[in-house]
């Protein structure tokens, strides 16, 4: 077993919604050789998709500092999301992705982000929002409270294609944690109907991972 393998189940293994999770993303960029990570955080998941060279740009220097100690990236930018282009000038990359960031933006600045987004990626651009508004507070001014909530029907007008991750709307509160007791069971339940149910039908699940083909 390669390290990159070990690492993916020793991280993965307690925790098989981020299982799934890393696994779709591996799949989407399997062929991209470039990554720009928008909003990339303290812990991206990306840090389990080796192989491209990771961009991160996040606007919380606290994060971004916690990003480099752990390596999460190759490369590192300390600006707002919403100036990535103009940080980053004329470069390009072959994926451009925002995981569980549009929605910290009001709806007007979401818009004007894949925008940019679309223009930043010469193959491909991910999007991961919860599914619909799911109310999220900030702590400690860390940028994470919800602005704006999101629609399957929103980004396939939009030309992306849209899948569901995280299992069932109903299973799952502020910060995607699980409602209910115990957590190891609803963790499996969650787990199962996303294999079997709403991966394939996105205005079920509590999060929506969408795709857009560009260039």
């Amino acid at each position: 077993m390669s390290r990159n393998s070990f690492n993916l189940w020793r991280e993965t293994l307690p925790n098989a919604a981020l299982l799934a999770f890393v696994l779709e993303l591996r799949r989407q960029l399997r062929d991209c050789r470039t990554v720009l990570d928008l909003g990339c955080g303290n812990c991206s998941p990306l840090r389990l998709v080796r192989g491209p060279h990771l961009v991160g740009v996040d606007g919380y220097a606290p994060s971004l500092e916690q990003a480099r100690a752990r390596g999460t990236h190759d490369e590192y930018h300390l600006a707002d999301v919403r100036r990535a282009a103009e940080v980053l000038g004329d470069r390009r990359f072959e994926a451009c992705v925002a995981l569980d960031v549009i929605e910290h933006l009001p709806k007007v600045d979401g818009w004007r982000l894949l925008e940019a987004m679309e223009q930043l990626a010469t193959r491909r651009v991910i999007i991961v929002t919860p599914n619909g508004f799911v109310p999220q507070r900030s702590r400690d001014g860390d940028l994470q409270e919800h602005l704006s909530g999101w629609l399957p029907a929103e980004f396939r007008a939009r030309g992306y294609h849209v899948l569901g991750m995280n299992g069932p709307k109903a299973l799952r509160g502020e910060y995607a944690a699980l409602r209910y007791q115990p957590k190891a069971f609803w963790g499996l339940v969650s787990f199962v109907a996303h294999c079997l149910y709403t991966r394939r039908h996105p205005d079920q699940a509590f999060t929506l991972f969408c795709v857009k083909q560009v260039g």
